[in-house]
């Protein structure tokens, strides 16, 4: 079933192409990753999902982006629209409060009041991130006194709060070390049973590790969307794209 559906998504910054016509869908409980060099417009992607591109005053969109058929142009709330996706950045953004505050601060704005609820609540997200048997000794105190990858997997935690029903990464292990890196890997896996993942990274054996489809952006156009499979192999549509996957990309 589609999750999402972009159709002819044009998007600029002061007249500066950054997308030029994508159109692709992704599917409910799959893991697509998209690639492709910097100033490839992967970023402004999930901008654009979550209408937080808003926010900069020279960008311009047109097109169309349904999330379970519905324009995201057209929703009737967009607090609830960026409540269904969840977005972790590169690098890890803590609030300046307690790890437990920092999970359980979007379900309180969205008015969960009840003690209990918020325990459950914030035990699940911080094991859903493999955090919680780290700091479950420790909730009190200062998220940003965790370490970069735990910062990173409580940030991963909080997008989790709000049950969305997307997760959005934007290169989550750009500066965490390979070790905390396989392990949210391995929450990722387990995570697709539940939600649909956009992953967006430059290291292409992570999309090979952990996706289902990949998506090749180059320039801001797709130059290749397909199955792993496909996309990995010796022959795939365009020799643009055997050539960055291989690493001899020019």
């Amino acid at each position: 079933m589609k999750k999402i559906e972009v159709s002819n998504l044009h998007l600029s910054y002061d007249g500066r192409a950054a997308l030029r016509g994508i159109s692709f869908d992704a599917y409910q409980h799959e893991i697509l990753a998209v690639i492709g060099p910097a100033q490839s417009g992967k970023t402004s992607l999930l901008k654009a999902l979550n209408r937080t591109l808003e926010y900069t005053a020279s960008a311009q969109v047109r097109g169309i982006i349904k999330i379970d058929g519905e324009d995201v142009q057209r929703v009737k709330s967009v607090y609830e629209l960026r409540r269904k996706i969840g977005m972790v950045a590169p690098l890890p953004v803590g609030l300046p409060m307690t790890i437990y505050d920092n999970v359980a601060f979007a379900p309180r704005m969205a008015g969960l009041r009840a003690k209990m609820k918020l325990d459950e609540l914030v035990e699940r997200c911080l094991r859903q991130a493999a955090l919680w048997d780290e700091v479950k000794d420790r909730l009190n105190t200062l998220g940003t006194k965790l370490s970069g990858g735990q910062q990173q997997r409580l940030t991963i935690a909080r997008a989790l709060s709000h049950e969305p029903e997307i997760l959005c990464l934007d290169e989550f292990s750009i500066a965490i070390d390979p070790v905390t890196t396989m392990r949210i890997e391995e929450v990722l896996k387990e995570l697709r049973s539940q939600i649909t993942i956009i992953l967006v990274t430059n290291l292409t054996q992570q999309a090979r590790r952990l996706a289902d489809r990949t998506m090749f952006l180059w320039n801001g156009e797709i130059i290749e969307h397909n199955t792993n499979d496909v996309i990995f192999s010796a022959q795939p549509a365009d020799q643009r794209t055997y050539e960055y996957v291989h690493g001899i990309f020019g």
